[in-house]
């Protein structure tokens, strides 16, 4: 019968200076596939049922406190004297614990739950002392096993003989022993060289002398035990980890025209049939539904977005937007915080921002929702089956009823009542000579002479006829009225002039 697994403390180290990040940003915080790297070997440790968990920190301790409140204990590394140094930090935190300690590192973000999971159970089945895990990667501490296959000493590179040099297998630095063992076999360790710092690799060096069963267990997949240290190894981490997230989920029923361009961070969801076109970034703790379809260039931000959905391309969801089942959001529309009912659609370049939609309604080509008054966001809500025209500002907090419809180019400040027509548009007129008013008279007359001679309908013709016989008569007219305007706008008090420049505040608002 098998040995089951003892009961587990995890011990995480993230104390490092990370200073070849070049950061004012503690390296853990660094974030890969939208996690900061220190998530990722927390979410093992509690996907293995850890009784305890303890993460040593340093630089930034409080930044790194306030990022993982809850999720951990957290002991100080004040002096930064080596691995060793820094488990030994614990000790007071695990005292009385009985049990299996796993070590691992802050800066090592790619291990899987499975890879620890079989480390517990191969120190179980083995009954061994100490199970460490190795891999065939460029790091100084190579794995000299004996003639029974098991550790016999690691070996620095820097120590080694050619023999050993040509060894592929090297240690990583994860340990799974005995807890009691643990701070026995640390109390032996010295701080007696260059460094002057006492190093957890000697561990393993004192166990084997000791007589004690040492196991390696080696990594079929090297990039698990990549570490971070420069900008250069967060982008290869980062690029390991969006791939097995993208494998996941099309393993799930969700097609990428592009894997290697397409970008879904590690706590979105996506659901079956759902087609991503390439550029598409999916960002936070976004949920996709089914059967959607995100055409390329698409931003989500930690959004909803409904089944049966069109989205794109190139369309912008900001944080906080909640679609409902088949909505179409099209070219270069942004939504921002933002709920949308079942089949709601805006096709191109309109701006939904805090706004509460009803199902079916439809917004025209820049349709805008002005939520800003340069102090408080302000919040508008369209009801079901309502159509918002083209160009068409509304000037928040504003409330357009069910099935109601706001005319092209209008600029609405008051709520619109369930099925009526609003047209909020300024009059418009003309004035006839204007271009040669000018002086431009002569440029017009080489632009016609430039442009072919277009025949006139039949209307237009009858028209130009009839200003033929009536234009002088209506110049009289139109200068008569010009003087008669000049003395009523003389007549016109200051208070008046003062009030109208006051009367439009909210027609100055903006979108956010």
């Amino acid at each position: 019968m098998a040995a089951h697994p003892r009961d587990l403390a995890v011990l995480i180290l993230a104390a490092g200076q990370g200073t070849r990040m070049k950061s004012g940003t503690a390296k853990v915080l660094h974030r890969i596939a939208g996690r900061p790297m220190l998530a990722y070997p927390l979410a093992a440790a509690e996907a293995l049922g850890a009784r305890r968990l303890v993460t040593v920190i340093g630089r930034d301790a409080d930044a790194v406190r306030e990022a993982f409140d809850g999720r951990c204990e957290f002991v100080l590394q004040a002096e930064r004297r080596g691995t060793g140094h820094a488990v030994l930090q614990a000790q007071d935190a695990l005292r009385g614990f009985q049990g299996d300690v796993l070590i691992l590192y802050g800066d090592t973000p790619l291990l899987r739950t499975e890879t620890l999971a079989a480390m517990r159970a191969h120190k179980a089945e083995t009954a061994a002392d100490l199970v460490m895990l190795s891999a065939e990667v460029d790091v100084p501490g190579i794995v000299v096993r004996g003639a029974d296959g098991r550790v016999a000493r690691v070996v620095e590179a820097t120590d080694a003989s050619p023999h050993e040099l040509a060894i592929a297998e090297r240690n990583t630095g994860v340990y799974l022993i005995d807890a009691e063992r643990l701070w026995k076999t640390l109390a032996q360790v010295d701080d007696d060289n260059a460094q002057g710092e006492i190093y957890l690799t000697t561990i393993v060096e004192l166990s084997v002398h000791e007589g004690r069963r040492v196991e390696a267990l080696k990594l079929d997949d090297a990039d698990e035990a990549r570490g971070v240290n420069d900008r250069a190894d967060l982008a290869a981490a980062a690029s390991v980890m969006r791939d097995r997230i993208l494998r996941h989920w099309m393993h799930e029923g969700v097609t990428f025209v592009d894997p290697s361009n397409s970008y879904v961070d590690a706590d979105a969801e996506i659901g079956r049939d759902t087609l991503i076109e390439p550029g598409c970034t999916i960002q936070g703790a976004s949920r996709i539904g089914s059967g959607v379809h995100l055409k390329p260039g698409c931003m989500i931000e930690s959004s909803e977005i409904g089944d049966e959905s069109v989205i794109g391309p190139n369309a912008h969801l900001r944080p906080g937007c909640r679609l409902g089942k088949g909505v179409r959001i099209g070219n270069y529309v942004e939504v921002k915080n933002s709920v949308l009912g079942d089949g709601v659609k805006a096709d191109h370049l309109s701006y939904i921002g805090d706004a509460d939609v009803g199902a079916g309604a439809a917004f025209g080509c820049g349709a805008i929702t002005v939520n800003y008054d340069w102090k408080t966001k302000h919040r508008t809500t369209v009801g079901a089956g309502a159509t918002i025209g083209c160009n068409v500002n509304l000037i928040a907090p504003l409330a357009i009823g069910a099935n109601a419809a706001v005319a092209a180019g209008s600029t609405v400040t008051r709520d619109v009542g369930s099925g009526a027509l609003s047209v909020a548009r300024a009059r418009q007129s003309e004035i006839p000579d204007w271009h040669a008013r000018r002086g431009l008279g002569r440029a017009s007359a080489q632009i016609r002479d430039a442009t072919p001679s277009q025949p006139k309908p039949a209307e237009t013709r009858a028209r130009s006829a009839g200003k033929g016989k009536q234009g002088a008569g209506k110049a009289k007219k139109t200068t008569a009225k010009k003087a008669s305007a000049k003395k009523s706008s003389a007549k016109k008090s200051p208070r008046k002039k003062a009030a109208r420049k006051k009367s439009t505040p909210r027609n100055m608002r903006r979108k956010r």
